[in-house]
């Protein structure tokens, strides 16, 4: 007897985004990088006791103030994309009547 091979399964796919969303969702992402730009420069002036963000290059700085401003960063702009994504998509719904994604 011959051992029979497991079907292959497809990846599922992300749905895709329609192509009229595309050109609203590249400048809904231009916006949110900028607020969270700024979000983050005010962030950092409260929590790093008035400096500058510190650059990973930055010879002057510990390992533990780069590290935790860039777990700060990181979340910032995480935390911004995805309430500005949301809230372009659910403006897409209410002006269409459908979701972006495709579902």
């Amino acid at each position: 007897m011959s051992a029979r091979k497991p079907p292959r399964l497809r990846p599922k796919s992300k749905p895709k985004k329609s192509m009229l969303y595309r050109p609203f969702g590249l400048l809904l992402g231009l916006a949110s990088g900028a607020a969270a730009s700024a979000l983050f420069s005010q962030a950092w002036k409260a929590v790093g006791r008035g400096s500058d963000a510190p650059d990973a290059l930055d010879e002057d700085r510990s390992w533990r103030e780069i590290l935790i401003a860039s777990a700060l960063q990181g979340a910032i702009f995480a935390a911004v994309r995805a309430a500005v994504d949301r809230g372009g998509a659910v403006g897409v719904r209410r002006l269409t009547g459908t979701w972006p994604g495709g579902s």
